[in-house]
């Protein structure tokens, strides 16, 4: 399916999909991400697609956007 493939931000050319594993509850699942852009002329080549926008540093996100589960005992 054409809807399922990822593209390069830079080129615009398709890249591969890749399995990682993510560790969520105490077990591994598989998580589909882009791989590395294979264009030889792409400037953005060897680079990891998406990372950035995956994993913000806890520094960039705004104080209001962290939400605080444990609140019991507070009212």
């Amino acid at each position: 399916m054409d809807s399922d493939r990822y593209v390069c931000p830079s080129c615009g050319q398709p890249v591969p999909m890749v399995v990682r594993r993510h560790k969520m509850m105490g077990t591994y699942v598989p998580v589909w991400r882009p791989g590395h852009c294979e264009n030889p002329e792409c400037p953005a080549k060897g680079q990891e697609p998406g990372e950035a926008r995956l994993r913000a540093p806890a520094a960039e996100v705004p104080h209001e956007r962290i939400a605080h589960h444990h609140r019991r005992g507070r009212r």
